[in-house]
């Protein structure tokens, strides 16, 4: 199939096809889907999250996504993530990052209080 010719080496590069079909979304939508964008400024550098785009498919938040986000930005990898599909706990599950036993001893603050404990626990042994 011949491919999409774009003005910009970077759009050549995703191999769109010229059968736009697999563009088209696959219910009648009222409005377009967000997907979540990620973009790594460096190789070798996390992912970070920048903003959302609206698109009719992943490919097509892929290119919305290069031209908002990486045209002033320095960007090495975009990753696009539908909004939907992002799983999340909710504000009232807080107590599941509770830790379920005293681990003080790792903090800073923790040396004195674990130093308490064994002088109460050398004084009961006496």
């Amino acid at each position: 199939m011949p491919k999409v010719r774009s003005l910009d080496p970077r759009i050549n590069r995703l191999g769109i096809d010229d059968d736009l079909s697999r563009f088209e979304p696959e219910e009648p939508l009222e409005q377009w889907p967000t997907y979540e964008v990620f973009v790594q400024p460096s190789r070798g550098d996390q992912h970070q999250h920048v903003g959302a785009v609206h698109a009719p498919t992943p490919e097509m938040a892929l290119v919305f996504a290069k031209e908002q986000f990486a045209r002033r930005l320095k960007c090495a990898n975009i990753w696009v993530v539908r909004t939907k599909d992002i799983y999340y706990t909710a504000y009232e599950d807080e107590d599941m990052f509770k830790p379920g036993v005293d681990k003080s001893y790792r903090e800073a603050f923790g040396y004195k209080e674990t130093r308490k404990k064994i002088e109460q626990f050398k004084k009961q042994q006496s």
